[in-house]
């Protein structure tokens, strides 16, 4: 399964892709912002405001520190940097991900190290030590994973007590069966969704306390169909996800539309505070 995640999100030189749309817009590298990347970088349901508004409901103090885990290109983490002030871990499974990563920080001039720090890894065997973080952010990633229960196991361990696991994530809903390709699996055969109860276990199996829950389903629905809205009446963007995920990019948004709808998938939010600490 592995193999086949890593093959969905292969993009070779993906960051040459980026540079040439941006410069074709007449965007300079070292002074790119982050809405400049948004098409491209924030690819999860909601986009930036869906993770803004979660994280205020985290609380989290200024210079704690925070693993976003699944980070992608990194413009999650890029987002905690700047508009909560946290220094940030970011690791993903692909490691064309993480060269991205590391070079979009440079043109939107978080080059200052130690506040976003990148890390190839799997989340099934974090590389950092006990009680690190204060918090996790986890963001339609689990719908990637066989093993959830490891990486909740995973997740409790590089919490600090009291530390706060942030999960935005997609699971099955009651509705039909998911239509693919969406933006985690090109078919049903390479998805990892589980049900939102499963997800709720696992975590209680790793010690953790539910604080917040919240469904966003609707919100997500409506938020794709605004999505397709803009698409047809303005056409493609040129920095797209079909920069990341080829071809398959262009049927998301129908289906992603179409799955919140019929409820084929459902988008949760929970934040869940470690307590299994003595």
């Amino acid at each position: 399964m592995k193999d086949a995640i890593k093959t969905h999100y292969t993009c070779p030189a993906l960051g040459a892709k980026i540079r040439r749309v941006l410069e074709k817009a007449g965007k300079i590298p070292g002074q790119i912002s982050l809405r400049d990347l948004a098409p491209v970088d924030q690819l999860h349901t909601g986009a930036a405001p869906a993770t803004i508004e979660l994280m205020e409901h985290a609380g989290l103090d200024k210079g704690m520190t925070i693993l976003d885990a699944g980070c992608g290109i990194g413009g999650t983490s890029r987002l905690l940097a700047q508009n909560f002030g946290l220094v940030v871990h970011g690791i993903d499974l692909s490691e064309e991900f993480i060269e991205t990563a590391s070079m979009l920080n440079q043109w939107c001039g978080f080059a200052k190290e130690g506040i976003i720090n990148f890390q190839h890894g799997s989340l099934l065997a974090l590389p950092y030590p006990d009680n690190f973080f204060d918090a996790v952010l986890c963001q339609h990633v689990l719908l990637n994973i066989k093993d959830k229960p490891k990486v909740f196991a995973e997740f409790s361990r590089v919490l600090a007590p009291r530390g706060k696991l942030i999960l935005h994530e997609i699971v099955d809903g009651p509705g039909p069966a998911p239509l693919y390709p969406v933006p985690w699996a090109g078919n049903a055969a390479a998805s990892m969704l589980c049900s939102r109860q499963n997800i709720e276990a696992y975590a209680e199996n790793a010690g953790f306390k539910l604080i917040f829950s919240e469904d966003k389903t609707t919100h997500a629905a409506l938020w794709w169909e605004k999505v397709n809205a803009i698409k047809k009446a303005r056409g493609t963007d040129p920095l797209n996800p079909s920069l990341v995920f080829g071809e398959n990019a262009g049927s998301f948004g129908a289906n992603m539309e179409k799955n919140f709808k019929e409820q084929a998938v459902l988008c949760v939010e929970n934040i869940w505070v470690k307590s299994n600490f003595s």
